[in-house]
C-alpha cells in the first residue's frame, strides 16, 4: 500500500489525526481575512462585466496583418470604450467593445474597417443590447437564488438544519472568495463564469455533504456514551474523509489548471479563461471549506444544545476520574458498562460511535475437540 493509502487508512481508524475543530477560530480568522480581501477588490475594482451583461458589440475581421495592441487602440479611439481584441485562428481579429449603444455601431465599424485596411462589408458584428443583458444578469441571480434555497432545504430534510445553514455559510464563503479573485485579477464575467460558479458549488457541497454524511453515522445515539463529545466525532468523521476529499479535489485541479494556465494563458483563449478561472478558486476555496469551515460550523451549532453540553460534562468528568486512577485517557472507561443513571451494570456493551478496534473472539484460546461429529 502506499503511503497516502496508509495514511487515509490510520485516519480512517482514527490512529492518526488533525484537531479541526478544535483549532477553529484560527481557520475562522482565515476565512475572514480572505472574505475581506474579496469585498475590498469587490469594493474597489468592481466585476468586469462582459457585453451579455451590459450591452456592446462584438466584431469579428477577416485576416489583417494589425497587431492586437495597435487593434486595441483603434477600436478604443472609434468607440470612446475599452476594447478587448484577440487573434483569431484564420489571422482575423475579434474586437469587444462593452457599453455602447447598438446606433453607433455601424459607425464603429466603418472607422475600424478604415483603420484595419479591410472591407467593411467583411466585418461580422454581432450586438447585445442593455436590456437583454438586464435580463441575462437577473436570470443569473435568480438561478443562483433557487439554488441555495433547494440546497437548504434539502439538507434541512436529509440531514439537519444545522448542518444547512453550515454548508449555507461555506457556500456563500466560496462564491465572495471566487468572485473577489475576479474583481482582483480583472478577469471579465460572463455567462461562462456563471456556469463555472454553479460548478463548483456543486463540487464544493459535495465534499462537504461527504462529511456530514459520515458525521451523521457516527453520532447515532451519542447521548448514549460517555467517551467522546460532539466535537471530537466531528473532528473525526473530518480526518475519516480528508484523504478522499484532498484526491477528489486535486484530481479535479489538474484538468482546470491545464485550461487555465495553457489554454487560457499560453494559447490565449478568452472563453477558457472566464470559465476555469472561476472552477480553479472554487474547486481550492470549496474544499477548504469543506474541511476548515462547514463541519466545525456544525460541531459550534450543535455543543449549543443542553443535551450536548451535558454530554460534555459527563464525558469531562469520566477522563478525570479516569486520570486520578492512573488510567489512560485514551482507553476505555471501566464506568461506560453502567447506566448513567442508576449505575447497575450492564449487559450489553456500550455504544460506539467513531471507528474502534474489534474485540477480540470470545472462543480464543478455547479448545475444540478434533475429529468427526457422530
Amino acid at each position: 500500500m502506499s503511503k497516502l493509502g496508509t495514511l487515509g487508512a490510520r485516519l480512517h481508524r482514527g490512529e492518526i489525526g488533525y484537531d479541526f475543530v478544535g483549532k477553529r477560530k484560527i481557520w475562522y480568522g482565515v476565512s475572514i481575512l480572505i472574505t475581506i480581501t474579496a469585498i475590498l477588490g469587490l469594493t474597489v475594482r468592481g466585476l468586469n462585466m462582459g457585453i451579455e451583461f451590459q450591452g456592446g458589440a462584438v466584431f469579428t475581421t477577416e485576416r489583417t496583418s494589425v497587431s492586437v495592441s495597435q487593434a486595441e487602440t483603434y477600436a478604443e479611439e472609434a468607440s470612446g470604450h475599452d476594447a478587448i481584441v484577440q487573434k483569431l485562428g484564420n489571422g482575423g481579429l475579434r474586437i469587444q467593445i462593452a457599453g455602447i449603444d447598438t446606433g453607433k455601431s455601424d459607425q464603429i465599424k466603418d472607422e475600424l474597417a478604415k483603420d484595419l485596411k479591410v472591407d467593411a462589408e467583411s466585418i461580422n458584428a454581432d450586438l447585445v443590447g442593455p436590456s437583454w443583458g438586464d435580463q441575462i444578469a437577473n436570470k443569473a441571480w435568480q438561478g443562483l437564488a433557487i439554488f441555495m434555497v433547494l440546497v437548504v432545504i434539502y439538507l434541512a430534510i436529509a440531514f439537519e438544519w444545522r448542518m444547512a445553514v453550515a454548508a449555507l455559510v461555506a457556500l456563500i464563503h466560496d462564491i465572495t472568495i471566487t468572485v473577489g479573485i475576479y474583481a482582483l485579477v480583472g478577469f471579465e464575467v460572463t455567462p461562462g463564469t456563471v456556469i463555472g460558479l454553479l460548478t463548483i458549488l456543486g463540487y464544493s457541497l459535495y465534499d462537504t455533504v461527504v462529511v456530514f454524511d459520515s458525521l451523521k453515522e457516527q453520532t447515532k445515539d451519542l447521548t448514549k456514551q460517555t467517551r467522546w463529545t460532539y466535537s471530537e466525532v466531528a473532528d473525526r468523521s473530518i480526518n475519516s474523509t480528508l484523504v478522499r476529499s484532498i484526491n477528489t479535489t486535486v484530481v479535479a485541479l489538474l484538468p482546470v489548471a491545464g485550461l487555465l494556465f495553457i489554454g487560457g494563458g499560453v494559447l490565449g483563449a478568452g472563453m477558457l479563461n472566464d470559465i476555469s478561472l472561476s472552477l480553479f478558486v472554487g474547486l481550492a476555496a470549496g474544499a477548504y471549506s469543506s474541511i476548515f469551515i462547514a463541519t466545525p460550523l456544525v460541531a459550534d451549532l450543535k455543543e449549543r444544545e443542553p443535551q450536548m453540553k451535558a454530554l460534555k460534562k459527563r464525558v469531562l468528568a469520566k477522563r478525570a476520574q479516569a486520570a486520578a486512577r492512573g488510567e489512560s485517557l485514551d482507553a476505555p472507561v471501566a464506568a461506560d458498562r453502567y447506566d448513567d443513571e442508576d449505575d447497575e451494570p450492564q449487559d450489553a456493551a456500550p455504544a460506539v460511535v467513531g471507528p474502534r478496534n474489534q474485540p477480540a473472539s470470545r472462543n480464543r484460546g478455547r479448545g475444540r475437540p478434533s475429529g468427526k461429529r457422530r
